[in-house]
């Protein structure tokens, strides 16, 4: 007896069998998802990126705006680029920056320990015994700017760090007023 002649399933070109309905809903599936993933990522990276780019630039601009000292600690930055060491536990701390093509000024007021003052005079190169009695080193232009007066009747005493270039130049101006609480009044200058 003779069987009949069975013929084998239509293939494909190439020699594959054709794709049935499920494997090709989920090879669409598993497309779409890689797609979604190759691109929404990102866009997602690239939109919270923007956000914060965005806040970033409104904080320098309103910064930037501000005319006068600020109640506020200048950032770590900007005290290593002009060399101004505020020591911690300070109090009163208030700071403006000028900037123009050439030069840059850090206004600095802060108040502080007789011990937080003999650091910082220490970190700024310089010593107590440097501050002359009676001498404001801060020009009449740059209290102006910020606002200072330095009137008599005061304890002044004061010196310049001078450094080499092209590290800043500070003038400091110190209170001693009130020895165990010194006030420190400093403008470093640089020019880019």
């Amino acid at each position: 007896m003779t069987l009949p002649h069975q013929s084998t399933p239509p293939r494909a070109p190439g020699g594959k069998l054709p794709e049935d309905h499920r494997h090709m809903i989920r090879r669409r599936w598993l497309t779409a998802v890689i797609i979604v993933l190759l691109v929404g990522i990102p866009a997602g990276y690239l939109v919270i990126s923007a956000g914060q780019s965005r806040d970033s630039g409104r904080d320098k601009e309103r910064e930037s705006s501000a005319a006068g000292l600020q109640d506020n600690w200048p950032s770590l930055m900007k005290r290593r680029i002009y060399e101004v060491p505020i020591p911690a536990g300070s109090w009163g701390v208030a700071y403006y920056e000028t900037s123009n093509w050439k030069t840059s000024r850090l206004y600095v007021q802060f108040t502080t320990t007789a011990a937080g003052l003999d650091g910082f005079l220490a970190e700024s190169g310089t010593s107590r015994a440097a501050l002359a009695p009676g001498r404001i080193t801060v020009g009449d232009r740059d209290a102006d700017i910020a606002g200072w007066s330095f009137v008599d009747g005061m304890n002044w005493a004061g010196t310049t760090v001078k450094r080499e270039e092209p590290r800043p130049v500070t003038d400091l101006t110190v209170d001693l007023t009130e020895p165990a609480f010194p006030r420190v009044y400093a403008v470093s200058t640089t020019s880019p």
